[in-house]
């Protein structure tokens, strides 16, 4: 712990030191016999939870003997696979998440690799969520890992913020994994003060200072700019965070039109988005990259008809029903083709709509050709929309052309045989039933395992 706080920012890395007090009280309700006391903290107050390498973070706990040892969490090497997570161990030699998992390999040649196994990752996520649900009813979760949470203070409660993070951690430490947090006055500073000092860290920036603790960050650590913002901005001589507040709105707005605007209110600490407790879903969707390219017709329908089980899964378990079908393919030289399809009538039925993926697919792809990837998606949620933009942002929307027949004709058998897998899903797992072409699918993956959060709810 530190006896002096920086200028603009406290941080508290050490979640087990009982260092954190608010009005003489342990974060964790214990006694505050020489603890540091938190300064007075006025104003709205959102916090960034960041799960400390998650995904191998679990596999750790689940794992003793890997505690402590490079665990990558991730596809296989020779099948187009990436990282999805790497401990801080393998970290140690370079690995990171979205790293080819064939580069990994040789960075960290002695690492632990495994699969990832999704049942667990969204039990343990889940928990977790239901931690911060607990603290407080306004709870963003925008990725599997992460969440926003809003503690500001209130007249009924005056709990210092930092004291409700020390609580967070401590309580998701018990259930054997670490969490970084960052504590401001809005989402971007919480966010960038999340990664300050991982893993389990404690970030905080008080109300009023926030300007200077953004002030020498490089551009590229505030979310929405990515390369090409940042080459254009540095082509100006605008290398901070700072240099952008300085530039002035007008000089931003020219540049980047209304991205502009948003760069320069949060680089002043600023953010014109508040913590959405009830973010309204847009689109329901799946994709895969395959080991192999995918060249026979058989192949193909097999992969779409995984996709398409998936995706009406996660329909039915958010009680959705849409009315646009996407399917997206990318072939072996990284070209990228859509199409779109308006249903007839709004739905939830893979088995229903999996033909109509396949006539879609002589649209985009000739037997033959290499698949890289496929992905389905479901949008049109609003019984008023009409075809809206596609998910994958590319492609046309296909004449309404539906006349297919569905893989069981009898709507009543249909549904019946969608109900008794759910069922038996819910009780035994995602894998406890498949059909014979999901096997052949997933056999065909490269093991990488995503961070959507769609995969774990």
């Amino acid at each position: 712990m530190k006896e002096e706080f920086p200028q603009t920012a406290a941080s508290f890395p050490d979640a087990s030191a009982p260092d954190v007090a608010a009005g003489g009280i342990d974060a964790r309700g214990g006694g505050a016999e020489g603890l540091l006391p938190l300064e007075p903290w006025e104003g709205p107050a959102i916090l960034l939870v960041d799960l400390d390498a998650f995904f191998a973070s679990v596999e750790q706990l689940d794992h003793p003997a890997w505690r402590g040892k490079p665990v990558i969490v991730g596809g296989d090497a020779d099948k187009h696979g990436v990282v999805s997570t790497a401990s801080y161990e393998a970290r140690r030699f370079g690995v990171h998440s979205a790293m080819p998992a064939s580069m990994a390999r040789r960075l960290c040649p002695d690492g632990i690799w495994t699969h990832g196994h999704f049942d667990r990752y969204r039990e343990m996520s889940n928990a977790i969520m239901d931690i911060l649900r607990s603290e407080t009813p306004h709870v963003q979760q925008v990725s599997i890992d992460e969440a926003f949470c809003d503690v500001s203070p209130t007249p009924v409660n005056r709990e210092h913020p930092a004291a409700v993070a020390r609580r967070i951690q401590q309580r998701v430490k018990e259930l054997g994994v670490t969490c970084s947090i960052g504590v401001g006055t809005s989402k971007t500073v919480a966010k960038i003060a999340s990664d300050m000092d991982k893993p389990q860290g404690l970030t905080v920036v008080y109300p009023g200072r926030e300007r200077g603790f953004l002030a020498p960050l490089p551009v590229r650590v505030m979310s929405g700019i990515g390369a090409a913002a940042e080459q254009k901005l540095k082509g100006r001589g605008i290398e901070t965070l700072g240099d952008i507040a300085d530039a002035g709105e007008a000089a931003l707005v020219r540049l980047f039109g209304k991205n502009g605007h948003v760069m320069y209110v949060r680089a002043n600490g600023g953010d014109d988005a508040p913590v959405v407790t009830d973010d309204p879903v847009k689109s329901v969707s799946n994709e895969t990259t395959f080991a192999v390219d995918l060249t026979e017709r058989d192949e193909v329908e097999a992969a779409i008809a995984t996709m398409a089980a998936k995706v009406g899964r996660r329909l039915r378990r958010k009680g959705l029903a849409g009315r646009t079908l996407g399917l997206k393919v990318r072939y072996d030289d990284r070209t990228v083709r859509s199409v779109q399809r308006r249903l007839d009538h709004p739905s939830d039925d893979e088995l229903a709509y999996t033909p109509l993926l396949y006539r879609m697919m002589d649209e985009v792809w000739r037997p033959g050709t290499p698949v890289r990837l496929i992905g389905v998606s479901m949008t049109g949620f609003a019984a008023e929309e009409g075809v809206q933009e596609s998910l994958f942002d590319l492609g046309d929307v296909a004449p309404n052309d539906n006349d297919v027949e569905p893989v069981i004709k009898d709507e009543g058998k249909r549904r019946g045989l969608i109900e008794a897998t759910d069922l038996v899903k819910n009780r035994f797992g995602e894998d406890a039933v498949r059909f014979g072409r999901e096997l052949r699918a997933d056999e065909n993956t490269t093991g990488s395992a995503s961070k959507n959060p769609a995969d774990y709810k």
